[in-house]
Formats: C-alpha cells, structure tokens, sequence
C-alpha cells in the first residue's frame, strides 16, 4: 500500500518568525542526538510535519530518553508546547523539570496563564495548572481567572470543572451563589451557572433542609416567570424538590396552575405538571379519574407544542391510563 501524506498545521508559520534557531543548529545542543518518531517500517499515513516540529519533538524525545534534567530541557518543553500544548508526553516531564530544578512555581502561574488563555479548552493545560496550584497549595488566584475564562466563554467545561475542584478542595464557598446569581442576571439561560448552583447547595447545606429548599423553589421560580420556556430553570426546580412531594410543596401547584391560566404553554411547565399530576396518582393524594383527566388533557397538549416528542407523551398518556384506570368521559 502506498504511503499517503497529510499536513499537519503544526507550526509551519513558526519557521519564519524571527529569532527561532533550530535545535539541530544550535552548538549547545551538539551533544545530544536527535531521536526521530517512529511511525513503523510502512506507515499508511504520514503526518507531513513541518520541519521545526520535527527538530523541537526529535530534540524532545532524545531528552526525555536520558532523563536529562536540565535548564535548556524545560525551555525545549516551552518550544514543544508552542507547537502542540496537548501533549501529555511534554507536559508532565515539564513538571518532573520543575521539581528537579526548583523552579520558581509563581512563575509559572504566570506561564500556565498565559497558556490556558490561548488555548482554554485544552485538558492537558488546566490540568498542569492544578497540579502546580496543589504544589503552591495557594488557590487565592483560582477564582478570579477562572471568571476570566468564563467571560469569553460561560460553557467552558474545563473551566466549571477546574472551578469546581478549587471550590471542594480549598472550601472556598462563601462568595460562590453571589457569582452564580450575578452569570444569571446577565443570562438566566446560562445552563452552566444553573448545573453550578445544584454543586454548590449540594456540596453545602444540601437540599433536605426546608428553608433551603423554599429558598431555591422561590429563587427559582422568579426566573422562570420571566422565561417560561428556559429549560435549565425547569430541571434545576425538578432537582431541588428530589426529596420533596412536588405537588405538596406550598404554592407550587398554584403558581403552574396561575402560569397555564395565562395560556402560557410551556412545554417544560406542562411537563412539570403532568409529573405533579402522576406523583399525586401515586400517593393517592386526589381524587383518581379527575386528577388522570387533567393529566391526559395536558399530554394532549404536549402532543400539539411538543410535536418533537410526541411520540413520548402518546407513550405517557396510555402508560398514565393503563397504570391508573382511564377516566369515565373519556373514550
């Protein structure tokens, strides 16, 4: 079989910037032999690096063979970075360096800072950042340059995540719902900052003392007044009632009750309904027939609004009727 040949946007703009010498070229580097990638005798597809890749990696792999720990290695692994900071390889003899060398970690903070801002959705980034945050054991900066991400991008899972961890491992809770009501009042649709509330309550107090719960049901419920149709608002109100009867809960029956009076349609309300209506079934806290109307009724129009599934509340009605008897008016 023929060997193919694909480009690889590794760098090849870099070979033109002023002030780079190739290692091979370099007379510091004389003793050390480059060691190039193996890709085996007949490889299928060639990755077509370019040629300062090629001398940085083949440098790279030569020192990382001889466990050489050194001031010129951890600036070889600054040069690898630039080419491909998703290289795990690099990243952790980088830190192997650190150590060995008693660098200065403020230092490089700074560094992973610069990093992570260029390339925010890269593992291996924020990865090394927590590592070199458990060395410091100083999380003092976390927050802030976590909410510096977030600024460009609210949904950055590595961001939420690396915020979550400095949060449970340092304890630092007190000033957290204050952040999380400030990313809703610029988009209560921010599903992020909504999954964020439901970790910081649980990882608190947690949802099974009262005045929790109605702290969050009426918190909650304000936003969803003012967007009936936000589906993140509608799951964090599911979630924070797991430990409580839904159709019990002070005002909550009333106030979708007042929101379908209004012709708001919703189908994430009508939703929330049917499954109050379905909890009272199961606990047998109404009257059968009139309680199973009024919940077939709504999966009919949830058929209507919520065409995509429709096929799901046709399901929902007939499982509602035959698990609890189907109503005397209705055929």
């Amino acid at each position: 079989m023929a060997t193919q040949e694909v480009d690889a946007d590794s760098g090849s703009d870099f070979e033109e910037e002023a002030g780079f010498t190739f290692y091979r070229d370099r007379p510091e580097w004389d003793d050390v032999t480059p060691i190039p990638q193996d890709d085996g005798p007949n490889p299928v597809v060639r990755i077509a690096y370019s040629d300062r890749f090629q001398d940085v990696f083949d440098y790279f792999r030569a020192v990382l063979k001889a466990d050489e720990r050194s001031e010129r290695a951890l600036q070889l692994t600054k040069d690898a970075v630039e080419l491909n900071a998703a290289n795990y390889t690099v990243w952790h003899y980088r830190r192997v360096l650190l150590q060995a060398l008693k660098k200065d970690l403020r230092e490089e903070m700074l560094y992973i800072s610069e990093v992570i801002l260029d390339h925010p959705k890269n593992y291996q980034v924020w990865h090394h950042r927590r590592a070199i945050v458990e060395w410091l054991q100083d999380p003092s900066q976390e927050l802030e340059f976590t909410e510096r991400v977030l600024r460009k991008d609210a949904k950055n899972y590595h961001a939420w995540s690396h915020r979550q961890w400095v949060l449970q491992t340092f304890k630092l809770w007190e000033k957290e719902l204050d952040y999380i009501h400030k990313l809703l009042m610029e988009d209560l649709r921010n599903n992020s900052a909504w999954n964020q509330r439901y970790f910081v309550v649980s990882s608190t107090t947690g949802f099974g003392d009262k005045d929790v719960v109605e702290r969050e049901v009426k918190y909650t419920m304000d936003f969803i007044k003012m967007a009936p149709n936000n589906e993140s608002s509608w799951s964090y109100l599911k979630g924070a009632l797991m430990q409580r009867d839904m159709h019990s809960f002070p005002g909550l029956q009333e106030m979708c009750q007042a929101m379908y009076a209004e012709d708001i349609r919703s189908p994430y309300l009508l939703a929330f309904m049917v499954d109050m209506y379905e909890e009272m079934l199961e606990k047998k806290a109404a009257a059968p027939d009139g309680t199973l109307l009024k919940a077939t009724q709504l999966c009919d129009v949830l058929i209507q609004v919520d065409s995509i599934r429709q096929k799901y509340w046709e399901y929902i009605k007939r499982s509602l009727s035959l698990r609890f008897g189907a109503p005397q008016d209705q055929t």
